[in-house]
């Protein structure tokens, strides 16, 4: 009897694959087929055409290789520094109620970033002088990320054993000489985790730079995808498809060097 389960379990099993399998196919394919369609994505024969079109696009290009990398890499070392600051203060000082204060930090980030909260942002962005600016959407990022990050970086600050600092204190080691080099080693598990999700959230985010940035010049990946719709807003999701995989591969190859570096296995350690 539960051999003929398992039987009868398999084509399940592989329709449900199938199922997720095939716009992953899709996604592989369409970029190679100078003809794919939302249907059909095979190619007979595999052309570059569509990389051609999309690589001598310098909007959408510069928003791949500049603005994106501008913005993602500045969320990602303003946030991190200031999460880890933030949370060795928060773990070290005497705060009262500071676990409730963490958690409202975190409910605080979800209201910056969100939708609703864009009216007030754009006024102070702009009040501020940094619209069509990467440096206000670099702020925005920060002050959305920055209250999830401390309460991550927290955890790994509170792992680090008093001991070790009272030890440093002890040997005439001043305050910024402790963080550098007893806490911040150890640290560094955290620091790298928060940075790699900044950086995918940054490297992802249309929202923000959509309504804060004017100049087509200065605009992100995530938004220049418009380059490839047409004047009544339907894309050719032949250009789509290519422009995707290029948008893709630099998450994809920092998830591959942190496996192939690390192997999730982060490490720290006090300097001598």
């Amino acid at each position: 009897m539960s051999g003929i389960l398992r039987l009868l379990t398999i084509p399940v099993v592989l329709l449900i694959a199938l199922f997720f399998v095939a716009p992953l196919l899709w996604f592989i394919f369409a970029p190679f087929n100078a003809s794919a369609t939302l249907g059909v994505a095979i190619p007979e024969t595999l052309s570059l055409a569509n990389f051609e079109e999309v690589l001598s696009n310098e909007i959408a290009m510069r928003g791949l290789l500049q603005n994106s990398v501008i913005i993602g890499v500045g969320t990602m070392v303003g946030t991190s520094l200031i999460a880890a600051l933030a949370a060795y203060g928060l773990s070290r000082g005497r705060i009262p109620g500071r676990q409730y204060l963490t958690y409202v930090l975190i409910l605080f980030s979800s209201v910056v970033t969100g939708t609703a909260s864009m009216v007030p942002i754009f006024k102070l962005i702009f009040d501020l002088g940094l619209i069509n600016t990467h440096l206000g959407v670099i702020l925005v990022m920060i002050g959305g990320l920055l209250p999830s990050a401390i309460f991550i970086m927290q955890d790994f600050v509170d792992s680090v054993p008093r001991s070790y600092e009272e030890a440093a204190m002890i040997s005439g080691a001043s305050p910024l000489q402790i963080f550098r080099d007893v806490t911040f080693p150890i640290m560094r598990p955290g620091i790298m985790v928060v940075a790699i999700w900044v950086l995918v959230n940054a490297w992802g985010a249309f929202l923000i730079p959509f309504i804060l940035l004017r100049d087509p010049q200065l605009l992100p990946a995530a938004v220049t995808f418009y380059q490839f719709y047409d004047e009544e807003g339907a894309p050719r999701i032949t250009l789509v498809a290519a422009y995707a995989i290029l948008y893709t591969l630099p998450v994809l190859l920092l998830y591959l060097l942190v496996n192939w570096r690390y192997g999730f296995r982060f490490f720290g350690g006090i300097k001598q």
